[in-house]
């Protein structure tokens, strides 16, 4: 019996070693968590460590190519909760799936447990998620019940199409758990889109735009701050202005560690002006 439990365990162990990650979130996570090895094929936009921009391509996020994948014969694809309908024809194929969600900050870390236990690497998964809680609670309270807006995009113009984070990302959690508020409140999901008007009907306190692409747009800092200094809100009355140009910005894996710390800085900064 003792034998048998042993025979079971290491299979379970030694299940996964040919993994596709449908996600740059999903590639980037495994990689934290030590077995960027086992994965075998990612997505367009997967160059993160570099390592991952070796492995063999199946496609864009939102047009992975079926064939490609099992091309590459995976024990496991893991995908974003977008993919169900992928999933159900991997299924029926016979490839095993895990679907995940990376929408809320809770989201994420329920992620990488299910992922670090999938990977028995459930150790470094509880060292990510402490490292993830020690810079949430370094946020707190540096400055309280300000109006936060992020941004997301590179606008040079603010009369129409601009992208911000709703109140079911985690980018609403994280300013709530900094002891602040986000300027714009609406049930409407995900990144609505709004214009001039409604930007100016927020009033934000902090503007902070998620502009990942910046250096490749050959865009400067000045650029993108420049409209927001016009408006008629808070934010550009202090110039509480601010740019995350990483390429973390806007991906919800464990680099949420450094995205947190960048946020510490701007709460910090406008709490100086």
């Amino acid at each position: 019996m003792r034998y048998i439990f042993l025979l079971l365990f290491t299979i379970n162990l030694f299940a996964y070693e040919r993994i596709i990650a449908l996600s740059p979130s999903i590639n980037e996570i495994i990689y934290a968590l030590g077995d960027g090895e086992k994965i075998v094929g990612n997505t367009t936009f997967c160059n993160y460590p570099e390592d991952a921009k070796n492995k063999p391509k199946v496609g864009g996020y939102f047009s992975p190519s079926l064939e490609k994948i099992l091309s590459l014969k995976p024990e496991l694809v893991i995908m974003q909760n977008s993919s169900i309908k992928l999933s159900k024809k991997l299924q029926k194929l016979g490839v095993k799936t895990k679907v995940v969600k990376l929408t809320t900050l809770q989201d994420i870390k329920d992620t990488i447990v299910q992922i670090g236990l999938i990977l028995d690497k459930s150790s470094k998964a509880q060292e990510i998620l402490l490292s993830l809680e020690t810079k949430l609670y370094q946020t707190k309270n540096i400055l309280k019940d300000k109006k936060i807006l992020f941004v997301i995009g590179h606008n040079l113009k603010l009369d129409s199409r601009i992208f911000v984070a709703g109140q079911n990302l985690y980018f609403d959690d994280i300013i709530n758990q900094s002891g602040n508020t986000n300027a714009f409140q609406s049930k409407r999901a995900g990144q609505p889109i709004l214009n001039m008007e409604n930007i100016i009907a927020t009033d934000a306190d902090i503007v902070i735009l998620l502009s990942p692409f910046r250096k490749q747009k050959q865009l400067t800092k000045e650029q993108l701050i420049k409209p927001w200094l016009d408006l008629p809100i808070s934010a550009a009355k202090t110039k509480a202005i601010y740019i995350l140009d990483k390429e973390y910005a806007g991906i919800s894996s464990h680099r949420l560690i450094y995205f947190l710390e960048d946020f510490k800085g701007f709460l910090q900064d406008a709490k100086n002006k």
